[in-house]
């Protein structure tokens, strides 16, 4: 084995411990995630270390069989993230508040019933009515 081919097999090696150790920790973020963004982070970013551990086997055994594996998993990956960003801002978007303003009140003795235009009394209270010319 040539010093190349050592360096190669450490290098491939420490990769794929750290694949490893990246995914334990992943783990443990999806377990104590506080919100339902960082579980979902964190699935996203599992999908993308298969994605490199196929890649480092892929290397270790020096066949191109999983390239198109990792290809179709890299484009699941990237539509199920959009579909949960898409469903967690749907769901965290704020409420629209609507504000009802106040009608201006009315000075005194507008808007009061004189005896002639008196009515039925079914428009008590609807608002500012037109005050009789005297």
């Amino acid at each position: 084995m040539s010093v190349f081919e050592q360096i190669d097999r450490v290098l491939l090696t420490a990769a794929i411990v750290l694949v490893l150790a990246a995914g334990l920790l992943l783990l443990v973020r999806i377990w104590r995630g506080p919100s339902m963004l960082d579980r979902a982070i964190s699935l996203d970013v599992i999908a993308a270390l298969i994605i490199a551990g196929l890649g480092a086997k892929s290397a270790v055994a020096l066949d191109s069989f999983y390239f198109p594996i990792m290809l179709v998993l890299a484009f699941l990956g990237f539509t199920g993230s959009v579909g949960i960003a898409r469903f967690i801002a749907v769901r965290d978007r704020p409420q629209a508040v609507t504000v009802i303003a106040p009608s201006p009140a009315a000075p005194p003795g507008a808007g009061g019933r004189s005896g002639d235009d008196a009515g039925s009394g079914s428009d008590a209270g609807s608002g500012p009515t037109k005050e009789d010319p005297k």
